[in-house]
């Protein structure tokens, strides 16, 4: 089931109640729009949020930390409030009569006080009558328009911190320094390749352009933008792009080239199609060559690299997912990804999977990015890619780009870097598979 909250709305919604992630229980549309489908998915499950959607499109809703049962009974509960959003900004209606926050009937949904129901009667309609419990402006919440769309609640679950981080990292100035070096001074274990170059794969939106940025800055010592980044419901990368990360602003390019791809999207006809994928693995698209969602790029046209060098190939392919996002991902996208999965083991290649925007799928991490090896609900979400995409948990790393920041943080440069280092050492494993392939061609084994 896909969430109709937007990551904005539910980020708002937890930071009401700390620590928390979402977990979508009951969805109208696809269980039903009746009492009895509520109460069976919903029913001793506790704390929840409720949400309500109509055609005006307002969002709104509420939340108890009582669990649902079909008693017929008001209960108490001093922490139930009512919410809507106006824009992206939550507006909060707290019960003033805790003994009478949320009443159990089993014809309809969620039930707050006498003053908002949640399809009433089992009909998917609301019930608003502000002032008996809950104070709210009716117009405000919903716009008068008492007829929904859709009804979710989802179950309120607390991110556990751990008592120990679960991967070591040395958070201090002096191991952004040496991640630095290595990174600058690494030599491909191939003489004849100067540079590794990785593939950046991954969804629309969830931010490989951004990836290439962050850690650009990282080495121009303050934030930049130089790769094309930032938010749409289609790709902003329309081109095969190789960049090249320089070790200041005037400094020498590292031995490391980050390949960007369009993104991937559901529709057929749209994103790159899986031959252009196997013609950038195997070095054959020029540096900006534009994707045609149509059909790859024939080995007659202008630009195509009919007899590329190892230099040109791939090196690396890292797929790039949003944390906060991933168990949502559609079957399509899955898919997608499984197909370049199966092309790329075919041509072994070394795979790597970046889970980006941890601070926007985990409160614990928003507060301190410390946090991000000790938060049980990011572990449980790296488990998650490694099961989507079929890669081991030891090859999936977690990091949080520049989007919003004007100045450089070391924790995040760390977790950066550590990114890259990683690369570079698949990079090598690459080299080294090569190596031994050559080794026994030449001896004949």
């Amino acid at each position: 089931m896909n969430s109709k909250l937007t990551t904005n709305q539910e980020r708002a919604i937890c930071s009401q109640l700390r620590n928390v992630k979402l977990k979508l229980l009951y969805k109208a549309s696809i269980h039903g729009f009746t009492g009895a489908a509520f109460h069976q998915h919903c029913d001793n499950k506790s704390p929840t949020v409720s949400v309500g959607y109509n055609k005006s499109g307002y969002v709104f809703g509420g939340y108890t930390r009582r669990p649902f049962t079909q008693s017929g009974q008001f209960v108490n509960d001093c922490e139930a409030f009512l919410f809507s959003f106006s824009g992206r900004m939550l507006e909060k209606y707290p019960c003033f009569s805790a003994s009478y926050a949320v009443k159990m009937i089993n014809n309809c949904g969620p039930y707050f006080g006498e003053d908002l129901i949640l399809l009433n009667g089992s009909q998917p309609v609301v019930h608003s009558n502000p002032g008996k419990y809950y104070n709210f402006n009716a117009r405000q919440m919903h716009g008068n328009d008492l007829n929904l769309t859709e009804c979710e609640v989802y179950q309120v679950e607390e991110t556990v911190i751990m008592a120990k981080p679960w991967r070591l990292v040395i958070w201090e100035s002096k191991t952004k320094t040496e991640l630095m070096e290595s990174i600058q001074f690494y030599k491909p274990l191939n003489n004849s390749v100067t540079q590794a170059r990785v593939l950046l794969v991954g969804p629309v939106g969830v931010g490989k352009s951004s990836f290439f940025n962050s850690i650009n800055s990282v080495f121009r010592g303050h934030v930049t933008s130089q790769a094309i980044s930032g938010s749409s419901s289609t790709s902003l990368t329309t081109q095969f792009r190789t960049f090249s990360v320089k070790a200041g602003r005037e400094g020498k390019p590292l031995p490391l080239v980050l390949c960007d791809t369009m993104g991937l999207e559901e529709n057929v006809g749209a994103g790159p199609v899986i031959d252009d994928i196997s013609n950038i693995l195997k070095g054959h698209l020029p540096d900006r060559y534009q994707f045609n969602p149509s059909g790859p790029l024939q080995s007659e046209a202008h630009g195509f690299c009919k007899s590329p060098d190892l230099k040109d190939k791939i090196h690396c392919v890292t797929y790039v997912l949003d944390a906060s996002k991933i168990s949502i991902m559609s079957t399509k996208i899955e898919e997608k990804l499984k197909a370049i999965r199966r092309t790329v083991n075919l041509m072994g290649i070394p795979q790597l999977l970046l889970l980006t925007k941890i601070d926007e799928a985990c409160a614990l991490v928003r507060e301190d990015i410390r946090n991000v090896y000790r938060s049980s609900y990011i572990k449980e979400l790296m488990q998650e890619a490694a099961a989507r995409v079929g890669v081991p948990l030891s090859c999936i790393i977690p990091v949080k780009n520049y989007s919003e920041e004007l100045e450089l943080d070391t924790n995040t440069d760390i977790l950066l870097l550590s990114a890259v280092v990683q690369m570079i050492r698949f990079v090598d494993n690459f080299f080294d598979d090569i190596s031994g392939q050559l080794s026994s061609l030449t001896t004949g084994k």
